[in-house]
C-alpha cells in the first residue's frame, strides 16, 4: 500500500505478533473514534519524480521573499549580509550529520567549531563563559530566567515591557511550568520605566530582564541599572542585538550578569522564521548553573591540541532533577554557521555591518519622517530599527508596500495596543540608498 516504506507483510507481522497486538488499528485504540480520519487523504494522485519536481517548485515560486521583495522588516528576525563562505562550511557533511557529542573522543570536529563558537561569543559580550546554543533567542531569554533563579534560590523575576513580546510569551510558558513567577516592568516613551523599576524591585527577585537595543529599536539607558539591585543579588540578565555588539560597549560592562540574545544575524538566513539559534554568556559564579555544555581545551596524552566536554549540564547525567534546565541539544549547525561568519567577517567586518546599518537605518528615518503623514514614535537614540507614527491605517501601509515590492514595517499594535497608530522599520547594511528612495517613495505615493 505504501511502497515507500520498505517493511514487507512478514515483517509487519512479526513486529505485531513481538508486540502483542493483532493490527496497525489495534495500536490506536486508545484514540477516540470520532478524532480518527474515516477518509483518504485528499492528496494528489501517484506522481513521478519528475511530475514532483515541477510541482514544488511551482508552489515554490508562489512565495515572497526578502529575495522577491526589498526588506524592510525586522522585529526579531534581520536580512543581514551572509558572506558565501558560510553556507559552503554549512554543506559539507561532517558539520550537517554532526549530532550531540556524547563521545567527545571521536568528535574532535564538532567540539571544536563549539569551543570557538563559546569563544567569540565570550569575547564579544566581555563575559566569562558561554555554553554551546540554545534553541533561539526567546528561549535564551527563559533559560536565563531559570539561571538566576537557581543561583540566587528565589522565584520573582522582572522583565521589561520593551523586552520583545515573542520572548516575554516563551517566558511566560516557562515560569507557568516551572514555579517562578514573572511580572512586567511598563515602558515609557519607548523605554523601561526605571522609576517603576526601582520601586518592583525587591529582595524576592531573582532577575531583572532588559533587552537592547529593546524591542522599539531604541538605545535603554543601561548606565546606573545595576546599581539599583547590586545589594539585593539580583541577576541582570541583558538581551542584545547580535550585530550591535561589533558597535557598542561590551554589556559586561555594565555589569550584566547574563547576556542572551537571539543569532540568527550572524551568518543565519531568515529560513521563513528558522531554525535560530540562541546564544548565552555569564559570570563565572553563574558557570555551573546554565544549561548544556562547555567546550574546553587541553591536550592528549601525546601533547597534542585536544578539545574535551569541560561541564556537562545534569540533564543528560544522573540526578536530573537538579537540572537548572531541560534542554538537552544546541543548535550545533547553526552555531556553526554563525562561527563562519564571525570567522570571516572579522572584528572589522561586524563593526563595519553594525555602522552601515545604524547610519543607513538614520537616513531612512529622516527621510520617512519628512513626509507630511509620518512623524517619529519616539524621540530615543535608536540602532538599526525605528519607529514612526502615521494617520493611515498600518494594514493599509503594509499592503501598499507589498504591491510596490517592499516588506515593512511590522505594526506594532499587534504586540502593543497603545502604538496600535505605529510602524516598525528595520534597515540592515545590505539596503541600499535607492532602497531606502523606493521605500520613501512608496510611502508618499499611499493616499
Amino acid at each position: 500500500m505504501f511502497p515507500y516504506i520498505p517493511n514487507t507483510k512478514e515483517d509487519e507481522r512479526t513486529m505485531l505478533e513481538a508486540i502483542g497486538v493483532d493490527s496497525l488499528d489495534d495500536l490506536f485504540e486508545d484514540i477516540p473514534k470520532e478524532l480518527l480520519l474515516n477518509r483518504p487523504l485528499k492528496i494528489n494522485e501517484p506522481m513521478s519524480e519528475l511530475e514532483v519536481s515541477r510541482t514544488m517548485k511551482v508552489l515554490a515560486g508562489m512565495n515572497k521573499s526578502a529575495d522577491t521583495h526589498v526588506n524592510f522588516l525586522g522585529a526579531g528576525a534581520y536580512d543581514h549580509y551572509i558572506p558565501s563562505v558560510v553556507n559552503h562550511m554549512a554543506g559539507r557533511s561532517e558539520f550537517y550529520t554532526a549530532y550531540t557529542p556524547y563521545q567527545p573522543e571521536i568528535s574532535q570536529g564538532t567540539l571544536q567549531v563549539i569551543f570557538e563558537y563559546q569563544t567569540m561569543i565570550a569575547n564579544l559580550t566581555g563575559m566569562a563563559v558561554s555554553n554551546a546554543s540554545l534553541y533561539d533567542g526567546a528561549s535564551a531569554v527563559a533559560e536565563a530566567s531559570m539561571v538566576a533563579c537557581a543561583v540566587s534560590k528565589k522565584k520573582r523575576i522582572l522583565v521589561s515591557e520593551t523586552v520583545n513580546p515573542e520572548s516575554r510569551e516563551v517566558l511566560a510558558t516557562y515560569a507557568r511550568f516551572r514555579g517562578f513567577d514573572v511580572e512586567t516592568v511598563p515602558e515609557k516613551n519607548g523605554l523601561t520605566d526605571l522609576a517603576r523599576l526601582s520601586e518592583m524591585i525587591d529582595d524576592e527577585t531573582a532577575g531583572v530582564i532588559l533587552q537592547n537595543p529593546n524591542f522599539f529599536g531604541n538605545l535603554e539607558e543601561l548606565k546606573d541599572i545595576k546599581g539599583m539591585f547590586t545589594s539585593k543579588k539580583t541577576n541582570f540578565i541583558l538581551s542584545v542585538d547580535a550585530i550591535s555588539l561589533g558597535l557598542f560597549k561590551k554589556p559586561s560592562e555594565y555589569g550584566v550578569d547574563i547576556v542572551v540574545g537571539e543569532g540568527q544575524a550572524f551568518g543565519n538566513a531568515l529560513n521563513y522564521g528558522g531554525p535560530y539559534l540562541g546564544f548565552m554568556a555569564t559570570t563565572k559564579k553563574n558557570m555551573r548553573k546554565i544549561p548544556g555544555r562547555v567546550v574546553g581545551q587541553t591536550v592528549d596524552v601525546d601533547g597534542k591540541r585536544a578539545f574535551v566536554l569541560t561541564l556537562q549540564a545534569r540533564e543528560q547525567h544522573i540526578r536530573r532533577e537538579k537540572a537548572t534546565s531541560n534542554i538537552c541539544s544546541n543548535q550545533a549547525l547553526n552555531a556553526m554557521m554563525a562561527t563562519a561568519y564571525l570567522i570571516a567577517m572579522g572584528k572589522e567586518g561586524l563593526r563595519e555591518a553594525a555602522v552601515q546599518s545604524t547610519q543607513k537605518a538614520h537616513y531612512a528615518h529622516e527621510r520617512i519622517c519628512g513626509l507630511d503623514r509620518f512623524e517619529p514614535a519616539f524621540d530615543k537614540p535608536f540602532f538599526k530599527e525605528f519607529a514612526v507614527k502615521t494617520d493611515i491605517d498600518p494594514e493599509v501601509v503594509r499592503e501598499a508596500l507589498f504591491q510596490a515590492g517592499i516588506m515593512g514595517g511590522y505594526d506594532l499594535g499587534k504586540a502593543y495596543p497603545a502604538y496600535r497608530d505605529t510602524l516598525l522599520f528595520a534597515v540592515t547594511e545590505k539596503r541600499t540608498k535607492a532602497e531606502i528612495d523606493k521605500l520613501v517613495q512608496a510611502l508618499e505615493a499611499i493616499k
